[in-house]
Formats: structure tokens, C-alpha cells, sequence
């Protein structure tokens, strides 16, 4: 992947912990990423917050940015995503009334029939090998379509589609061993 001189100065001073970078992803990055979140929560002011927290994110989680996986602009746009699906989340679910019903059977599930292995997937993906775990997360977790992963993570189709069949197996391994 090319980086550019102002993409690899944003990652150099972002392994350094130096403050600098944030001065220069907002001047670089900001408008785009602006752009992204608002057309998801369609509201300027959920928007401008998630923003700042998309930055606040992209500062403490530094280092976990591998440019060998993604491009900057690639990892700045899906943290930015994510947060804004959060805050619209939050600010749907704060201003929506919750219907109650006192006497609903809706939550009540036979134990017998549930197969308590299966609600620990997120910990069974988590040991599958990285490659496998990406690609069933943005598949899975962040419900992107296998085109929006190919894009995101910046792997081709075909491979999307041979790690999520190759991790799926090995899921079925641990969920289903005969």
C-alpha cells in the first residue's frame, strides 16, 4: 500500500504518542470523516459529538493501528463509523419510549434447549487466527456486507470469502464436534 509523506507522518507521530498527530488527522481528516458520520446520524449535533469521540478513540487506541492491514484513512473511517452507529444507538434508544408488558412470556426461554456453549461466540472467534477473526467481525459484529469488508479492510473479495468460509468451519469445530 502508498502511503503519502502526510499519512506516514500522522502514523510516525501517532507511535510516538505525540499530540501532534491529532492536530494533523483533524486538519486532514476531519471533513471526511464529518461527512461520513453525519450521513449516518442524520443529526449535526449527535454528529459533531461523535466526532470528537471518533478522535478521542483514534488517540487511545493508537497503537493497534497496523498499516500492513489498512490504510490510515481505512481505520480512521471505520472507527468513525462504529462510533457513529454507537451514538445514534444511544441517541434513539434515549428518546424512544420502551413498551412494557407486566405479563409477557416472551423472555422466557426452556434452559433445557439453549446450548450454553454457543453465547460465548465472541470468545470462541477471539481464538480463531487473526485473519479469521477480522473478517467474521466486520461480517458479523459490525454487519458489513462481504463487498463493504473487502473494501474496509482492504482484502480482496474472494478472499473475504475464503476466510469467513475457513472460519465458519472452524466455529463449527468447537460448536458442533462430531
Amino acid at each position: 500500500m502508498s502511503v503519502t509523506p502526510t499519512e506516514q507522518k500522522i502514523i510516525d507521530l501517532l507511535d510516538k504518542g505525540d499530540k501532534r498527530a491529532l492536530d494533523l488527522l483533524y486538519e486532514n481528516y476531519s471533513n471526511s470523516l464529518y461527512g461520513v458520520i453525519l450521513k449516518i446520524t442524520i443529526n449535526e449535533e449527535v454528529a459533531q459529538d461523535a466526532l470528537q469521540e471518533t478522535f478521542i478513540k483514534v488517540w487511545k487506541n493508537a497503537h493497534k493501528y497496523d498499516s500492513s492491514k489498512a490504510k490510515l484513512f481505512t481505520w480512521l473511517f471505520r472507527i468513525a463509523r462504529n462510533t457513529a452507529i454507537d451514538k445514534l444507538r444511544s441517541f434513539n434508544n434515549r428518546y424512544q419510549k420502551e413498551i412494557q408488558i407486566d405479563t409477557s412470556n416472551v423472555y422466557i426461554l426452556p434452559s433445557s434447549n439453549l446450548n450454553q456453549d454457543v453465547l460465548d461466540i465472541k470468545e470462541q472467534v477471539g481464538r480463531l487466527e487473526e485473519k479469521y477473526q477480522i473478517v467474521l467481525d466486520a461480517l458479523f459484529f459490525q454487519g458489513m456486507t462481504q463487498q463493504e469488508a473487502s473494501e474496509e479492510l482492504d482484502i480482496p473479495l474472494g478472499t473475504i470469502k475464503s476466510r469467513l468460509k475457513i472460519g465458519l468451519r472452524e466455529l463449527k469445530k468447537v460448536y458442533d464436534p462430531e
